[in-house]
Parts: C-alpha cells; sequence; structure tokens
C-alpha cells in the first residue's frame, strides 16, 4: 500500500510525504505506483521550473519514499503558482485514489 499525506497551512499545500510500494504489480512493473510516481515527480519538476520556487524534495529509494516541501518566504507569483501546481498533482492523486483505494492511502491534513 502506498500512503499518501498532504499537509496544509489554512488553504495553502505545504508538504507531500508518498511512502510505499501500492502492490498492484509486481515491483518495477507496478502501473499504479508509477502513475502516482510520475504525477508526484511532474509535480515537483512544475514546482522547480515553471514557478522557479526551491521546494525541498526528499527521496530514499530504500523505502521508498518521496517528499516535497514547500518553503515560506516564496513571492506572490511564485506561491500562486505552487498552489495551482500542487492542487493540480492531488486532482490526479485524488483521481487514482478513487480507482486504486486497495492500494492508495489518502491523507489530507491542516498542519497548525
Amino acid at each position: 500500500m502506498t500512503s499518501i499525506k498532504v499537509f496544509k497551512n489554512g488553504e495553502n499545500y505545504t508538504r507531500i510525504i508518498c511512502e510505499g510500494h501500492t502492490g498492484y504489480g509486481v515491483e518495477g512493473e507496478d502501473i499504479v505506483c508509477s502513475a502516482i510516481s510520475s504525477i508526484v515527480q511532474t509535480g515537483a519538476l512544475g514546482m522547480l521550473t515553471v514557478a522557479c520556487a526551491n521546494v525541498q524534495i526528499i527521496r530514499d529509494e530504500e523505502k521508498p519514499s518521496l517528499e516535497i516541501i514547500v518553503p515560506d518566504g516564496l513571492s506572490a507569483e511564485q506561491a500562486h503558482d505552487v498552489q495551482v501546481i500542487f492542487a493540480t498533482m492531488l486532482c490526479g492523486i485524488a483521481d487514482l485514489h478513487s480507482e486504486y483505494s486497495d492500494f492508495i492511502e489518502l491523507e489530507v491534513s491542516d498542519v497548525y
């Protein structure tokens, strides 16, 4: 099962943590795991290159896990763009979750 935790501060997304393999297929050939990975990595690339935001990306191939942390101090334009990219990424993840909920755990929570 892949665990995806999304954190918000008010209306703003601040962090996403994806951990584990979905178990839908054989590791390395798991289309659901590949879809999640593609969505999250594309979101991270968009935040870095399109929004030009210095988001922190933490990978651990052994766990496996991928984490994206949105930093404080972004310009208004960067913050807007990052939030749009993050929301779009979450749409894709939520759509996968609705089809493969036996393999994906999705949690969105507020951070205080």
